[in-house]
């Protein structure tokens, strides 16, 4: 086992000692003897090890009640590639110093350091069409909901996208996949689920919710607790009890019509109002929405081509390889014959497209 995984004895028996990777059985001699199932674990804690995470964090992730193996591959796939096009960028601005300076031109030291700092992904934005940002637009009408709210607690916040800066935040957040990729500086975040805040009655301003409600076990148990904890309650969410919902959009309509069936559970708008006792207001999409949620892309089909658009957003994954190729094939080849064009002419004129997207606010 040491020599395949290209680690030291010590190391395994440390694992092992520390509950991080245990045998599953021990030979008659007394040798550890490694399961298939400690293989598989075995090599996601060397992966997440080697990607700079700390033994405790690793132990989190592994354990974490809220991913199975999959969801950890897929977010192990994605932290690579980061890492991989990260680095990739870096090679090309460290060559184009490489050049100036062969030409005499010394770079300023603000840009030597911008190689390094969160402007890196400014510099190679168009390598990341899959990261999940926060849309403007969008941010000011959360902005908006939260009104003079000063403490703000941000349930299934995930990386701590939307979380306002000119408030004093608290994260709530299961998973500790996500909890483990917020930045430096970010809100302090609480592992906990919507169901079961742990904080008292009335503890803050407001609370909000963005984009997470479709994966809490009980959304309506979530609503209510945030209307416990809170006086005030701003969710964004998706309304999927209109008559024809799944024809809004034509994705689901025309390619992927898997997603009605994840949704078939799914509790309606009023319902969902009606736990925090609040109202309803739609949210119309930018055509250049920068947040690469599920529909954000309805004006950019091409968009939805790109296997790491498809990675950030979980409905890819949760209908299947299966579905997931058969709709980007079929896409794919009306894009090219430009079938796509003529049954989606009329939205070239829009600058926004309303698709379901809904702003509660109690």
């Amino acid at each position: 086992m040491a020599e395949l995984a290209a680690v030291s004895v010590r190391t395994l028996h440390h694992y092992d000692e520390i509950g991080l990777v245990q045998s599953s059985a021990r030979t008659s001699a007394g040798y550890r003897a490694y399961s298939a199932g400690d293989v598989e674990r075995l090599r996601e804690v060397l992966a997440f090890r080697r990607l700079g995470f700390g033994l405790r964090e690793i132990a989190d992730l592994v354990d974490d009640p809220a991913t199975d193996a999959v969801a950890r591959l897929h977010r192990l796939r994605g932290l690579l590639v980061e890492q991989r096009d990260r680095t990739a960028a870096m090679v090309t601005a460290i060559d184009k110093e490489l050049e100036e300076r062969a030409m005499g031109i010394r770079t300023a030291p603000e840009d030597q350091l911008k190689l390094f700092g969160a402007q890196l992904y400014e510099a190679i934005g168009s390598a990341y069409p899959a990261t999940r940002r926060t849309e403007p637009r969008i941010a000011a009408r959360i902005r908006e909901a939260l009104g003079d709210a000063r403490t703000v607690l941000n349930v299934g916040a995930g990386t701590g996208s939307y979380e306002p800066s000119d408030r004093e935040v608290t994260a709530v957040e299961p998973s500790a996949v996500m909890r483990a990729q917020r930045p430096a500086g970010a809100a302090p975040c609480v592992a906990a689920s919507a169901e079961r805040l742990p904080f008292a009655d009335q503890s803050f301003d407001a609370a909000m919710a963005v984009s997470t409600v479709h994966h809490w076990p009980d959304p309506i148990a979530g609503l209510r607790e945030m209307r416990r904890v809170a006086r005030r309650v701003v969710v964004f969410t998706y309304d999927a009890s209109t008559t024809g919902w799944l024809q809004r959009f034509w994705l689901t309509r025309d390619y992927l019509p898997e997603f009605a069936d994840l949704l078939a559970d799914w509790p309606s708008l009023a319902d969902m109002a009606r736990a925090i006792g609040g109202r309803a207001e739609p949210v119309l999409i930018p055509w250049d929405c920068a947040d690469g949620f599920f529909e954000a892309h309805w004006r950019r089909p091409e968009a939805y081509l790109d296997e790491h658009v498809r990675r950030a957003v979980s409905v890819w994954t949760r209908v299947g390889p299966e579905a997931e190729q058969r709709a980007v094939n079929m896409l794919r080849t009306d894009l090219v014959s430009g079938r796509w064009a003529e049954r989606n002419r009329d939205l070239v004129a829009l600058d926004a497209a309303e698709l379901g997207l809904r702003l509660l606010v109690a």
